[in-house]
């Protein structure tokens, strides 16, 4: 895979903050949802899908598509972002957030919106279902260019179910997965090296016989380059992306009460309840890091 120019790099940074603002303003209208995942999530998801994934929005069953398999359900925002951006429906749409009828679910459902490969919300279970599928194009399709891409949490590795795919995997050796961690260190009741420590979180997987790639999950040159030697790994590949939760709001961020908490009824000792989505919307709209004077 070719290395991304600058410019290029510009244009995912601005997509990944435009999702950033997109999924916050679905979360504002929804009242309900996941904060801190979303936002930590956005450089990869942009990356992804704007510089790696095959995909076409018109033709969201093209057999030849890379899948998507959103185990963590719970970050669907940035899903549902991306994918809005991306082409698969209009961006207005994202305003359905969590209604009732809305094709926007709590967490995804895959009867209700193209693009979406699995239904989600029980964690532990989506790598098992990745496995499963990228196991059995191999079989249909020995010479098949499509990559199945798993997006997990580090909290759901408490799941046993999650070391059962790990160790199929290792054993069969599907070249055309790749998993995504997003260790961003939070789940809901906290840290998770206080409620279930993961380390030596790497060489656990290379004991199954996993090729593991750590990355930056804010450098979108890292993460493109991550996928680029997932790809060409020849073997079932985990990309642990260390990513900080609530990226680009500084009030949110490393703050695991913002884990599954929207703006408007979050932690008030920073930001007030009635300021949450304003502060928010317009720190990423700063684009400077610098505190705007809604969040003092």
């Amino acid at each position: 895979m070719e290395h991304l120019k600058d410019r290029e790099v510009a244009i995912i940074e601005r997509k990944a903050n435009k999702i950033r603002i997109s999924l916050i303003e679905s979360l504002i209208e929804a009242g309900s949802g996941h904060t801190a995942g979303p936002l930590g999530m956005a450089d990869v998801f942009a990356t992804l899908y704007f510089s790696v994934l095959r995909y076409d929005p018109k033709n969201p069953l093209a057999d030849d598509r890379d899948r998507v398999i959103l185990s963590n359900g719970h970050i669907c925002p940035v899903l549902y972002a991306t994918m809005a951006h991306a082409g698969f429906f209009p961006t207005k749409e994202l305003k359905t957030l969590r209604q009732f009828g809305s094709r926007l679910q709590g967490h995804p459902h895959r009867e209700f919106l193209p693009g979406i490969e699995t239904s989600s919300g029980p964690l532990g279970s989506g790598l098992s279902q990745a496995v499963g599928m990228a196991l059995a194009d191999r079989i249909d399709r020995p010479q098949s260019p499509v990559f199945f891409y798993c997006f997990m949490s580090d909290g759901e590795l408490n799941c046993g179910q999650v070391w059962e795919s790990v160790m199929l995997a290792g054993r069969d050796q599907p070249y055309n997965l790749i998993a995504v961690i997003d260790r961003n260190g939070i789940q809901i009741d906290g840290f998770t090296r206080d409620i279930m420590p993961l380390e030596p979180l790497q060489e656990k997987f290379e004991s199954f016989n996993w090729h593991v790639i750590n990355t930056d999950g804010h450098n979108v040159q890292e993460i493109h380059s991550a996928f680029g030697e997932a790809q060409s790994a020849h073997r079932p590949t985990v990309i642990i992306a260390h990513t900080v939760p609530g990226k680009g709001v500084p009030q949110f961020e490393r703050d695991y009460r913002w884990h599954g908490t929207p703006p408007g009824k979050g932690p008030e000792d920073i930001v007030t309840k009635d300021k949450q989505g304003i502060c928010a919307l317009k720190q990423l709209r700063n684009l400077k890091g610098t505190i705007v004077s809604e969040c003092e």
